[in-house]
């Protein structure tokens, strides 16, 4: 029988991943572990692996995997940026991703972001726990419908935005070097980056990273977008220069930013660190702040979104094991 160990599993995937071993009369074992030099031996009987891996693998174990007759890495993400995908190819190791595994739970979490921001949830939350119930300018909202929304990225979770976004109302452009003829049906597409930005009452970002848009919004970009704008980083958070993005918030050039993810977060995201000091004090900043709204990655997490991350990774590792090949391989 086909053996999978599942790594990097958190508790929520377990039924999932038992329901489907039991689906394809495979063998699945669940480790919390993640893949790395010291939890490398527990690999040792396995034919396939299914990794939620946050950081990277050396680059020898590359060779390793592939000596030790391993031909695959199913990642339980769409991102694969911590693997180094031409390293794997060198050793034959086939490494894919879940693409598509809930566009609609980034994309509500998304707009549910805004909302906050637009509405002051952060300074009005504060107050009223020091009992201060007044009202002033400071609180005073804006209607989404009100607002020109730039949505940064119009691939699946990008074009959704769009969508409800445009369900409130709201005037949505769009900026991709790669345009998505289906998202014309909610927004309208903005050839210039620098107009993109100045028209954007609030920017959303949905693009994966790349050596291309490391930190593509820095003091130049913030320069160039409307003052008072909003910001969202629902994607990957070294497309921001987060200093320079601080240095924004206390200009007021950006009034709000709503972060799912942050740049350094990977020492810290999927774990309790309770009572623990932080040994980053732009991240302790970050959560410090009225003006920022930050949460640990966690966009993605829904049910359905969980469930056919785990099922699209083993389904992958499976499809490998048995035919070669997968629809899902990010290097072909």
């Amino acid at each position: 029988m086909t053996k999978i160990l599942m790594m990097g599993a958190r508790e929520d995937e377990r039924r999932f991943a038992e329901k489907w071993a039991k689906d394809h009369n495979v063998t699945i074992e669940v480790s919390t572990d993640i893949l790395s030099d010291d939890t490398y031996h527990l690999l040792n009987g396995y034919d396939g692996l299914s990794l939620q891996q946050t950081m990277g693998i050396p680059a020898e174990m590359y060779e390793k995997l592939s000596q030790d007759g391993f031909r695959q890495i199913a990642q339980r993400s769409a991102g694969v940026d911590m693997y180094d995908l031409k390293e794997a190819k060198k050793h034959g190791i086939s490494i894919t991703n879940v693409p598509a595994y809930s566009p609609n739970a980034i994309a509500e979490f998304t707009v549910a972001s805004a909302l906050n921001c637009l509405r002051h949830m952060q300074a009005i939350q504060k107050r009223v726990k020091n009992h201060n119930f007044s009202w002033d300018k400071s609180i005073l909202a804006r209607e989404v419908r009100s607002l020109t929304i730039g949505v940064m990225g119009t691939g699946r979770i990008g074009q959704i935005t769009a969508q409800l976004f445009a369900a409130f109302g709201a005037k949505v452009i769009g900026y991709d070097v790669y345009q998505n003829p289906n998202a014309e049906n909610y927004l309208t597409y903005i050839d210039s980056f620098d107009e993109f930005l100045a028209q954007s009452d609030l920017l959303t970002i949905h693009m994966p990273l790349t050596d291309d848009n490391y930190h593509q919004f820095n003091t130049e970009t913030f320069n160039k977008m409307k003052p008072g704008a909003i910001l969202l980083n629902p994607a990957r958070g070294a497309i921001i220069d987060t200093k320079d993005l601080i240095a924004a918030l206390d200009s007021g050039q950006i009034s709000c930013c709503a972060l799912d993810t942050y740049e350094n977060e990977m020492p810290y995201v999927t774990k309790d660190w309770s009572g623990k000091t932080l040994n980053d004090p732009i991240l302790e900043e970050l959560i410090n702040r009225e003006d920022v709204l930050y949460t640990p990655h966690i966009a993605f997490y829904t049910e359905t979104a969980v469930e056919n991350l785990v099922f699209g990774g083993l389904d992958a590792c499976l499809s490998i094991l048995t035919n070669g090949t997968a629809d899902t391989i990010v290097n072909p």
